[in-house]
């Protein structure tokens, strides 16, 4: 009698990509808001990973800037998306940046930080908030300050091939 061997079963790796959203949220003197974060050096805008149980992008910028700053944003443009390949010792992602638009004096005045994360905040002149945020979050908010539609980005850097949303591509 030949015995017949079960087939193996294969193992499925789903593909992971980290996802995170970050929102820009200014004064209404235009004055950006920025974050140093505990955990790493420089520093960065309100926002953070999306979680895995579903959560949407514009619902993790929503409950990060909640999180860290206490301020409910209840509209948005996509202003930027940056894809940032993996590599040694980096995760690389999807990144979302929504620009949240301009708050009142009463709103950024009841700024409370989560100081498990954040150690202070404070509202900067672009340019000054520029050189102050880290290399790949400038690039985003630089590009996404550049462009009226939504700019796509690999590595922080604009893609030739892909002009912003609104922008209708001519053939000749």
């Amino acid at each position: 009698m030949t015995e017949i061997a079960e087939p193996l079963a294969e193992a499925f790796v789903v593909p992971t990509i980290p996802v995170s959203a970050g929102a820009l949220i200014f004064d209404r003197a235009g004055r950006l808001l920025i974050l140093k974060p505990t955990y790493k050096s420089g520093w960065t805008i309100p926002g953070g990973v999306m979680e895995a149980d579903g959560e949407t992008p514009w619902q993790a910028c929503q409950r990060e800037v909640r999180e860290e700053c206490a301020i409910e944003i209840s509209s948005g443009r996509l202003a930027c998306m940056d894809f940032r390949r993996p590599r040694e010792g980096r995760t690389g992602g999807i990144r979302f940046l929504f620009d949240c638009g301009s708050f009142g004096d009463a709103v950024l005045r009841g700024v409370a930080v989560q100081p498990e994360e954040i150690s202070a905040y404070r509202l900067a002149a672009l340019p000054e908030a520029l050189n102050l945020l880290r290399g790949p979050i400038r690039r985003r908010v630089k590009a996404a300050m550049a462009s009226p539609g939504t700019v796509y980005l690999e590595q922080g850097r604009p893609v030739a091939a892909v002009r912003p949303l609104g922008q209708r591509q001519r053939r000749s």
